[in-house]
Parts: structure tokens; sequence; C-alpha cells
């Protein structure tokens, strides 16, 4: 299925499910950005509605964000469903009341009945998709973007990109790519104030981290934008890590 059809399947069946209390949906992430790889890249959802939502509407919208999965590049999808009000006056970490993943797609599958139940509560990572959707976001339906989120304090949003790459060291074995390229963006953030991609957050990297990385990050920077898979040498990645950790302050 082609991302727009998708997208717009999941516009047409969220008004469907939440009708009235749909505020908006939102893209974010890299096809927001820019920088997005169908083999490589997510699609970033939040979707905002003005009140609870009952657990018949979490099952009607669970069975069919999971059969649209089934047909979305092999990162699938990656969705959040917040409160307005948690928009608008920003909670930190932030409140939800549903969340889907690829990562949580077998227990959804094995029982739903528990899924809905418990898959409700904080997200520190809400904070960094807010402010990438304030930034950078697209609205797919509903209110302007700028009517729906709030301020989201800069120490909110720099503990939320933080802690993704507390554990790098142990992470970047099985992911190098996207650790060698979150550690660059963090770094922005941090000494420029930048909002970034990953791969702007590269290309950026390769400007101004010492020099003894820049093979690392270019390596990096091909394999995110192509289907090449990045050879590691493990001295080096963890040697970055701890640099590039060291800049961060963490």
């Amino acid at each position: 299925m082609e991302n727009k059809e998708l997208l717009d399947k999941l516009v047409k069946e969220s008004s469907n499910i939440f009708e009235n209390n749909l505020v908006g949906v939102y893209l974010h992430g890299s096809m927001a950005m820019g920088c997005y790889n169908q083999i490589k890249s997510d699609l970033d959802i939040l979707i905002v509605v003005e009140n609870a939502i009952t657990d018949l509407q979490k099952k009607r919208f669970m069975d069919f964000i999971v059969e649209l999965n089934d047909n979305a590049p092999s990162k699938g999808i990656e969705m959040s469903i917040v409160r307005s009000e948690h928009c608008k006056i920003f909670v930190y970490p932030t409140p939800f009341d549903l969340h889907f993943s690829n990562m949580h797609l077998n227990w959804y599958r094995s029982n739903p009945e528990e899924y809905i139940r418990k898959m409700k509560g904080t997200d520190h990572d809400l904070a960094a998709h807010f402010v990438i959707t304030k930034n950078r976001g697209i609205t797919l339906y509903g209110k302007p973007i700028s009517e729906v989120f709030g301020n989201i304090p800069s120490e909110a949003y720099l503990d939320s990109i933080k802690k993704d790459i507390m554990d790098a060291k142990d992470d970047i074995a099985h992911n190098p790519i996207y650790i060698v390229l979150n550690l660059c963006r963090v770094l922005a953030y941090v000494q420029d104030s930048l909002v970034l991609s990953k791969k702007e957050g590269g290309e950026w990297g390769i400007k101004n981290v010492d020099e003894k990385y820049k093979v690392l990050i270019e390596s990096a920077l091909k394999c995110y934008i192509s289907d090449v898979e990045m050879e590691l040498d493990p001295v080096i990645a963890i040697e970055y890590c701890e640099y590039m950790k060291s800049r961060i302050g963490i």
C-alpha cells in the first residue's frame, strides 16, 4: 500500500471511530522532516482527542491499526493517542490514552483485552514527539498544529532526547545507524538549540564532531538514506559513544 493511501485510511477511520471527539491527526518524524526511508523508517503519528476514549473505541481502533500495519512499510506505524489538554498545557512525562508500534504487536494479538486495559499511562518520548510536531509536523486532519500544541519546556525536550541515548554503548552494536545519528542530533540541540532529523543530525555532526569520527558518521548517514546495512568497528563505536555523551553532558 502506498504511504498516502495508508495515511488517508488512517485519517478516515480515526474520524469514523472518534467522531466529534477527534481534534486532529498529525504526522511527525522522518516523513514529516523529509528523510523517510521505506525500509528503515516508521510512520510516526499523533492522534489528539478532546476527551477520554472508551475501551470499545480502543478495540475498534486497535483492530484497524493492526490490519493497516500489516500493509505498512517494514518498520510499521508508531502511534499515540493523547488528549488535547495535555497538548495545550504540557505535562512531563506526558499522559497518553493508547499507544501502538511493531514492538507491541504480539502483545495485542495474544491478549487484546489486557492490552486495551493496560496500554495507557505516561511516556517521556512524547515530549520529543510534540517538539518535532510543533517544529516540522504535518496536519493530516483537524485543527492546525499551532492551535493544538502549546509550549514544551526545553528542559523536558532535552530530558526526553537524552533518555533515548542513555544506553548508547549497549545499543550501538545492534542499532548502529540510529545511535550514531541520534547522538549527533542530541548534541546539535545541546550545543546549538537545533531540532533536527537523524539525517540532518548526521550532516551537522560531520561538520561539528571531532574529525576522528567523521568516517563513522558518514557511513551511518550513507546507510540511513539507502538500503545498505552498516558495518561497525566496535572499538571506535564505543569510543564515539563515550566522547559524544561527554560532550552532551551525561
